[in-house]
């Protein structure tokens, strides 16, 4: 009887900007020989290194595809992938959720470029994939002359020669015969029970893709209202493993439950932190009357101006901001501006970040709501479906933008702290999101004018909620 086709695949990507101009490159090795039996390598212009990375591995995935016969894959044949980002291991493993909206697509085309050959996946240190290294960056090098990566020109195998592709794979007993232990090493991690899908739990709980020598895993928790948490925030003994959102193959049977702790955690890299002001008072916010962006545009009145001075005065003092993005609204453009002018920084523009369309209540207090539209201000409390009277958004709406002008901002601003000054419901939003709380968390939150809250958003899609409604810089 044959036996099934095995192959390694060792893929990597890096951007030179974060984003910047980007490339990847793959090699896919025979883990019996060590022989390399393809390369491939792309400049793919300005990009990050998430979507460098995913590119990388799928690249590797399709030079396998071409290996196999007639090239449309192989249901026996076994695909062992090993990468030094952690981000790609873990969420194509099936251990982290794949949230951002530009990696689920990237994500879902790995998973169906082999869809009959089983895959595992293991993190690997950067010093053990130079070879994917080596050729992402001979692409790089390649697009920053303008052109493309060349074959023939690389030097890549040269440059990063293997010690050996099986050594740093779990040890296990070959069957007699074999011609090296190094191909039962291989062949152990490619047949080891449960990892068809790179999502199973190997000998003792742990997962055959782990991140780390120690063979423990660094998958994401379950954490309140279930919302997950990046593992370098768990703060429980023992954490239960979500099933893969992009899986190549049948979820585990059971569910890892891997070690936890501070001790555990990847490195991700430095959040994008966004810091949350709102603006600063207008002549309607003492009256709290509704002021959203149905066409009443309020300037900031005297108490507002020096609320924005106060905050200006305060992030100067702390030197963090590195960006500043701003509400189109007169108000939240007035109070950017005041910061703005103190760090010498310019002020962007984000139109997802405006106030809710509060429709025909715009100007009026809760009280004349409920007197004037008590039916409809009853369901809109009862339900985030709801729409203010005359054609205004619900608080569903409004979260859908939001969302969307996050994740631009996230992925704009990686690793930077951004100041980003809106309104009560884009904030309040952004926390609830956040958090994983239900939409009736919007009416149990207090956000005074001017204050400052912050969440700082990681790489594997997990956010953390950092600051809540200080007011301590308008004291």
């Amino acid at each position: 009887m044959n036996r099934p086709r095995q192959f390694v695949v060792e893929a990597d990507g890096g951007s030179r900007g974060n984003p910047g101009p980007a490339g990847y490159g793959a090699v896919v090795i025979d883990p019996e020989t060590g022989e390399t039996l393809a390369e491939a390598a792309e400049y793919i212009g300005v990009a990050t290194n998430n979507v460098a990375e995913y590119k990388g591995l799928i690249a590797g995935l399709r030079a396998v595809k071409a290996l196999l016969p007639d090239g449309t894959g192989d249901a026996g044949a076994r695909v062992h992938v090993r990468m030094d980002s952690k981000l790609v291991v873990e969420q194509m493993s099936g251990r982290w959720k794949i949230k951002h909206p530009g990696m689920k697509p990237l994500a879902a085309e790995a998973a169906s470029v082999l869809p009959g050959v089983a895959l595992t996946y293991e993190w690997i240190p950067r010093e053990q994939n130079k070879h994917a290294d080596r050729l992402a960056n001979e692409a790089m090098d390649a697009g920053r002359r303008g052109g493309q990566w060349n074959p023939s020109a690389s030097t890549a195998a040269l440059d990063a020669p293997r010690s050996s592709v099986a050594a740093a794979l779990p040890p296990v007993e070959g069957p007699p015969g074999d011609a090296t232990a190094g191909a039962a090493r291989a062949r152990a991690a490619l047949n080891r029970p449960g990892t068809a899908s790179g999502g199973a739990a190997g000998p003792g709980g742990t997962s055959s893709a782990s991140p780390n020598p120690a063979g423990t895993s660094g998958a994401t928790t379950q954490g309140p209202a279930g919302t997950d948490a990046s593992s370098d925030r768990r703060q429980g003994p023992s954490a239960t493993v979500p099933a893969a959102a992009v899986s190549s193959g049948p979820p585990p049977s059971d569910p890892v439950t891997p070690q936890v702790g501070w001790g555990m955690a990847p490195d991700l890299g430095a959040p994008a932190t966004l810091v949350l002001l709102r603006h600063g008072e207008t002549a309607l916010t003492p009256q709290k009357r509704f002021s959203g962006s149905g066409g009443i545009d309020p300037a900031l009145s005297a108490a507002g101006r020096e609320q924005a001075e106060r905050a200006a005065e305060a992030f100067a003092a702390r030197g963090t901001v590195q960006e500043i993005v701003s509400s189109p609204l007169r108000r939240c453009r007035e109070t950017a501006g005041a910061v703005a002018a103190r760090l010498g920084l310019e002020v962007r523009v984000e139109d997802g970040l405006r106030e809710t369309d509060f429709g025909a209540w715009e100007g009026l207090t809760f009280g004349e709501v409920k007197e004037r539209y008590g039916t409809d201000l009853d369901a809109w409390l009862d339900s985030p479906d709801a729409a203010p009277t005359g054609g205004g958004e619900s608080f569903t709406e409004v979260a859908r933008r939001v969302a969307d002008a996050r994740d631009r901002l996230v992925t704009r601003y990686a690793g930077r702290t951004v100041l980003v000054v809106t309104h009560v419901t884009p904030i309040k939003t952004l926390v609830r999101l956040a958090l994983g709380a239900p939409a009736e968390s919007l009416f149990r939150m207090e956000l005074s004018a001017a204050s400052v809250s912050a969440v700082a958003y990681y790489a594997d899609g997990n956010a953390s909620l950092r600051l809540l409604n200080d007011t301590s810089h308008l004291r």
